[in-house]
């Protein structure tokens, strides 16, 4: 039975990538290839992962470039909502 040959990694999109190293994943864990598919596939893997990590760090790289470089930390309560709701509830404690 011939196998299909497999995409070029560097031409897949991040979501298509991720789908496939995880398969790998499941396959491997599964202990059902031989050792040679298991070897090719884990060479496979490898490359997915780095092509993975390196799509990551260009929508980093995009965000920052968007953000003019001001990345802050996210602050879920900007204006100090909480502060001010928790005031009058304390105001009347001893």
């Amino acid at each position: 039975m011939a196998a299909t040959k497999p995409a070029a990694i560097e031409k897949l999109r991040f979501e298509t990538a991720l789908a496939e190293l995880e398969e790998i994943v499941r396959e491997m864990e599964s202990g059902e290839p031989p050792l040679e598919e298991s070897l090719a596939a884990y060479k496979r893997g490898i490359g997915l992962l780095a092509h993975c990590r390196g799509l990551l760090s260009a929508a980093e790289e995009k965000v920052r470039i968007l953000e003019n470089e001001h990345l802050a930390v996210f602050d879920p309560d900007p204006a100090g909502m909480a502060s001010r709701r928790a005031e009058p509830s304390s105001a009347g404690e001893p």
